[in-house]
């Protein structure tokens, strides 16, 4: 009888851990939520939001690497993204854009690109490009001298134009660490919603 319900404990600690592991992969290497603790990202997700990031946007890596098993997109202008601080001084910017150990911007210029941001503004190949959703209330932050995005790059800004540390401190980004497409945001001010980014 012992014999029987230690095997049975035995069974059913393999099954809890093997539904850990799996639930553990998928937000790993599939999908992830975060609350974001600042307005670097304003007006397009406010502090508090809860979004969803889709880790599978741009290819399936394994667990805890950065190494794609499977890369099929890269990221585009336009996209909303998370990576990893690229530098000591956006580890420790927590009050900027920072959703626990990840940033979260604005992908506004890719590989061969010649891009310059002036008063705030992008510029891509001496044109403006439109952007629906920044804010300049703070004003445009620094600068961007014109500048070509090299190969596998690109380049990352806040909407939040006056308020955000991003590309123009500390440089391109390798694309192949850009570690989601934000592709939602799920929960604002304390309600359900389903509002796409």
């Amino acid at each position: 009888m012992a014999s029987k319900k230690r095997s049975s404990f035995v069974r059913t600690m393999v099954q809890v851990a093997t539904a850990a592991l799996v639930a553990f992969t998928a937000r790993a290497s599939l999908a992830d939520h975060y609350k974001v603790p600042s307005g670097s990202m304003e007006p397009t997700v406010h502090v508090g939001d809860r979004i969803v990031v889709s880790k599978a946007a741009y290819g399936l890596r394994l667990p805890l690497t950065d190494t794609y098993l499977v890369r099929y997109a890269a990221p585009q202008r336009g996209d909303v993204v998370v990576i990893e601080p690229p530098d000591d001084d956006a580890k420790h910017a927590m009050d900027d854009g920072m959703l626990g150990s990840v940033l979260l911007k604005r992908v506004v210029a890719v590989e061969g690109d010649l891009v310059e941001v002036k008063d705030g503004r992008v510029h891509i190949d001496g044109r403006e490009i439109p952007e629906a959703r920044i804010s300049l209330d703070a004003g445009g932050g620094p600068d961007l001298a014109p500048v070509r995005v090299p190969r596998g790059k690109v380049l990352l800004l806040g909407d939040n134009r006056g308020n955000s540390r991003d590309g123009r401190i500390f440089g391109f980004v390798d694309g192949e660490h850009v570690l989601g497409r934000a592709v939602s945001v799920v929960a604002r001010d304390g309600h359900l919603s389903m509002l796409p980014l």
